[in-house]
Parts: structure tokens; C-alpha cells; sequence
């Protein structure tokens, strides 16, 4: 427990932390991975070249601060952060090191306003949010090897098949190299691959959304392939559709996350994606469909036009099974083919408008997509009047604000 003294002193600090943060933790990265390199075989190189990681991080250290004397306020939020790291292998020896590197940035960016008191607070502080993350961690560890056909860290998986779903997006089934059975997961949870690339000195962990029902002999991942040169995703996504072939094996973890859907309740569902937003969807609604094919769904995807569209015959076809099932295309520059699809509804943008004529108050609604995509649907879903609690959404990497 921490006393009454550290708690005063690590609140004094939330208002530095509001003007700092992201410098802070900025200059934490970069003194981390020059002093230990090989942590870069465990971090998204895409996230920190754009920022991402270094905001995330921010914003995590301030939530410490405002709510240090009363920690399960900001558990929702540990806990997403605990299967992120989960799923890239993070281990209890790593937290020591950034604890060093923090407090070390915290001295190098404050100067003389981070006093002996105050840096001695944060230690004492960071030893104990360290210790509840690799506490609800060891859990996970456990549950994820503990399971049928489950394993702690990293497991090769052979591309069995590989099928492009539209002009951008391609999907990998993958099975256990060594022939074990694929554990079970929950619709809406994703894996970590990781890859060697030749010509890069370190190793590539990627996050993506299992797009295929639970209880298959297979994962599938579907990947969306980035502009090379313009987005720092693209060096990993352009590998796999380029050189990846079937019979290549991948390093796979578990499968982990918290944006899932509560197979128990009956209330509809509205998916609202946009490009590879879609993904997690693709698992959910297969396993509605699986399990409660009389829920009502409402499944509306915003893509550029149909070539770009992902799974369409795929979506269409659950038809068959969905008793109460709508789904939606809406496309911002539709060709005229793709004006005559029979789910074509609406051309530009998904908006308040189109929103407004699929409105349930009582349904649940899962919103993923391109972070100005969610921003948007999100404010159009509560300036409906839809309850925020009835509104779940994931970004792809690091939380932002929205």
C-alpha cells in the first residue's frame, strides 16, 4: 500500500504530466531501446514511428496519477493494456527495465522539478501498477497455455491456403505447424505473428483480427496490404501478400483481447466498419449465426467502392442462416456495377443519416475502423441518443483518445 504522503505527491504531479507526457515518454523510448535494442523484437515499429505507443503510454501514466488512490477505476483500461501485452510475450523480468527508463525520463525531461521526493514517489508508485499488470497477466499466461490445444508465448503455424478478398485485402488460414488442435478464442479477439524479414535486423510482431468463427481446425487473419513507402505498417502488411506463400510458417500466439461480443444476450447488434475494420466483424457475425441465428443483426461496411469491398459473397451468404439479418454496403466513389449490387444502399459517407434509419436504442452497437471513421460514428451514435455503454468499439494498435 502506498502511503498517504506518495499519494499527495504523485496527484502534485498530474498537471506536469498534462503538459509533458508525451515528451516524457518520447525520451523513454528512445533512451529504452538504445540502451536494450533487442526490446525491439517485442514493439511495433509502426506504432512508435507514428506516435502511437509514445500517446498510449502517456495517457496511461496520467490515469496512474489522477487515480493512484484507487486503481480498480482505471482496471478496464490495465486490463485491455494486460492483453496487449500478453499477446506480444511481455514478461514480469521486463518491467524492472521500464521502470529504470521511465524514472530516467521523468529526471531527464522535468530537470530540477522532478525532486529526489518526487522521483522516489514514482518509484514506489510504479512498483505497485507494475505489480498489478504482471499479476492479472500471469492469469492470462495461464488461462491461454492452460486451455485445450492452448501455449504461453510464441507457436509456429503453417499458411495452409491464402484467398484474396478483395483488391486490398488478403486472408491467411493457418494451422499448428506441429499438428495440435486450435484452441477455442471469442469472436472479436485477435493474434500476434510474428516474422523474420530478410534484410531487417529484428524480428516484426503484428496484431490481427481473427476473421473466422471459433471452432475451426484453422486461424484466419485477413491483412490489409498498406501503401510501401507511405504508412510504416506497410513493411510488414506488403510482406505477407508478396512473399508469404502457403506452406511458409509464422510464429502465432495465442488468441487475446476484450472486444467480444456477449454470445449469452439476445439484444440486436449493429456492426459498423469501415476498410479492414471489418475483421473482428467477420468473427462475431459468423458466430451469431453459428449460435443464435434468430438474433437480430444489422451489418453496415463503408468502403471506397466494390473492388475494394472485403468478404461481400461471404456476408451475403449468412443470409441463409441469419433469420433477422440486414446488411449494408456504403460506398464513397461506387462504380455503376456497384450502384446494382442488391445491398448497396447508399452512396459517401455512413452518417447520422443512414444511422438514424437503423437506430435500436435497446441494440448493441460495435464500431471498428480507421480512427476519423470512428471518431464519427461514434459522436453521430451518441448525438442519436444511444446509450455510450451500448457502444463498443477497438482501435488496431494503441488506445487513442477520441
Amino acid at each position: 500500500m502506498l502511503s498517504q504522503k506518495t499519494i499527495d505527491i504523485i496527484k502534485s504531479t498530474v498537471p506536469v504530466l498534462e503538459v509533458h507526457g508525451t515528451t516524457i515518454t518520447t525520451v523513454f523510448y528512445e533512451n529504452l531501446f538504445e540502451a536494450h535494442p533487442e526490446l525491439l523484437n517485442v514493439f511495433n515499429h509502426a506504432n512508435q514511428k507514428k506516435g502511437r505507443q509514445q500517446n498510449a503510454l502517456a495517457n496511461t501514466v496520467l490515469a496512474a496519477a489522477k487515480y493512484i488512490d484507487q486503481l480498480e477505476t482505471i482496471l478496464p483500461a490495465v486490463k485491455q493494456i494486460a492483453q496487449k501485452h500478453r499477446s506480444l510475450a511481455v514478461k514480469p523480468e521486463h518491467y524492472p527495465i521500464v521502470g529504470e527508463f521511465l524514472l530516467g525520463a521523468i529526471k531527464e525531461v522535468l530537470k530540477d522539478a522532478a525532486t529526489e521526493e518526487i522521483i522516489h514517489a514514482w518509484g514506489e508508485a510504479y512498483g505497485v501498477i507494475a505489480g498489478v499488470f504482471i499479476s492479472i497477466e500471469k492469469e492470462m499466461y495461464d488461462q491461454a497455455s492452460n486451455q485445450d490445444g492452448g501455449w504461453s508465448d510464441f507457436k509456429p503455424f503453417t499458411v495452409v491456403e491464402k484467398v484474396q478478398e478483395s483488391d486490398v485485402i488478403t486472408s491467411f488460414y493457418l494451422k499448428p505447424a506441429n499438428g495440435d488442435a486450435v484452441p477455442s478464442f471469442l469472436p472479436g479477439q485477435y493474434v500476434t505473428i510474428r516474422m523474420e524479414i530478410q534484410g531487417e535486423r529484428y524480428l516484426f510482431n503484428r496484431q490481427y483480427s481473427l476473421s473466422a468463427s471459433p471452432g475451426k481446425d484453422y486461424f484466419r487473419i485477413s491483412v490489409k496490404k498498406e501503401k510501401p513507402g507511405i504508412s510504416p505498417d506497410g513493411r510488414v502488411s506488403n510482406y505477407l501478400h508478396e512473399v508469404i506463400q502457403v506452406g511458409d510458417m509464422i510464429d502465432v500466439t495465442a488468441p487475446a483481447g476484450d472486444f467480444t461480443i456477449n454470445m449469452e444476450k439476445q439484444t440486436p447488434l449493429v456492426f459498423l466498419s469501415g476498410g479492414v475494420g471489418i475483421t473482428p466483424f467477420m468473427s462475431m457475425v459468423h458466430a451469431v449465426a453459428d449460435q443464435k441465428p434468430e438474433r437480430d443483426v444489422q451489418f453496415i461496411h463503408a468502403s471506397e467502392n466494390g473492388a475494394l469491398q472485403p468478404f461481400r459473397s461471404e456476408l451475403t451468404e449468412l443470409s441463409r442462416k441469419l433469420t433477422n439479418y440486414q446488411l449494408s454496403f456504403v460506398y464513397k466513389n461506387p462504380s455503376e456495377e456497384d450502384k446494382n449490387l442488391p445491398n448497396f444502399e447508399k452512396q459517401g459517407y455512413m452518417d447520422a443519416e443512414l444511422l438514424s434509419s437503423h437506430v435500436k436504442p435497446e441494440a448493441d452497437y460495435y464500431v471498428c475502423g480507421p480512427v476519423p471513421f470512428m471518431k464519427a460514428i461514434i459522436t453521430c451514435l451518441k448525438e442519436l441518443g444511444i446509450d455510450p455503454e451500448k457502444i463498443h468499439y477497438e482501435f488496431f494498435g494503441p488506445a487513442i483518445a477520441l
